[in-house]
Formats: C-alpha cells, structure tokens, sequence
C-alpha cells in the first residue's frame, strides 16, 4: 500500500515549474503535468500524484527549510540522466555531487539533490543492496 495519496509543492510560476518538473519526471518515466482549471499542475501514476500550485494565501511559495521530497531512480544512469534535466530545465544543484554514499545502517543509497525553480529540495535515490 502506498502512504501517500498525493504531495503538493509551491510554485511561484507554474509555467517554469512544470518545465523543470515534465523534464526531470520525464526522465522517471512519467508523462507531462496537466494544467487544471485552477492553473495548478498535476502529475498522476499508480502510486500517488504530485501536484505543483501557487499558495492559495497569496503569500509567495517557499521552501520548508529541512524538508526533501525524494523520487525513487532504477538506476545511478536514470538519477544522473534526471538531475542533469533538473540542471538543464531552471534547477540547481545542492548537497554533493550526485553519487553513491554510504548509509550505514540503512545501506549505501546513490542520491542526487537538486532545488526546484521555487527553492524546494528534491532528490533522486536508489538503495543499493
């Protein structure tokens, strides 16, 4: 069973970040976001949805400083293959680079960390047995 029904990220510009998002999901596997009739954009599959909105307090979007929403990745070719679309699609790099690290009683798990055009931190990962 699945935990999350959905997760919902601020956005200050929807149009920006559902280009970073179609690009770096795209690389996932999953189809473009569709824009509602209330401008957010949804991203749907088996598992969940992710939807990118702008505040409906009409303060700007921000980041929750601590917080990382984490996709799961096949393989450190697909994690590497996302991050660079998150590069090349208004993101930026953070943490170290993308690579395997040591998880000690978790295991070794490859991460890649960016931040999104709104500043929120996601990251790709794969635990490797």
């Amino acid at each position: 069973v699945s935990m999350f029904s959905h997760i919902m990220i601020g956005a200050n510009n929807i149009e920006e970040s559902k280009k970073f998002y179609d690009a770096i999901l795209g690389e996932l596997g999953i189809k473009p976001g569709i824009i509602d009739p209330k401008g957010r954009c949804f991203y749907f599959t088996e598992s969940g949805v992710l939807g990118l909105s702008v505040p409906i307090n009409g303060e700007p979007a921000c980041h929750g400083n601590g917080s990382t929403i984490g996709f799961n990745v096949t393989d450190t070719a697909q994690g590497d293959a996302w991050h660079a679309a998150g590069v090349a699609n208004g993101g930026t790099t953070c943490e170290e680079t993308p690579g395997v690290r040591a998880g000690g009683d978790m295991g070794d798990m490859y991460l890649a960390y960016l931040r999104d055009p709104a500043d929120n931190k996601i990251c790709a990962l794969l635990r490797i047995a």
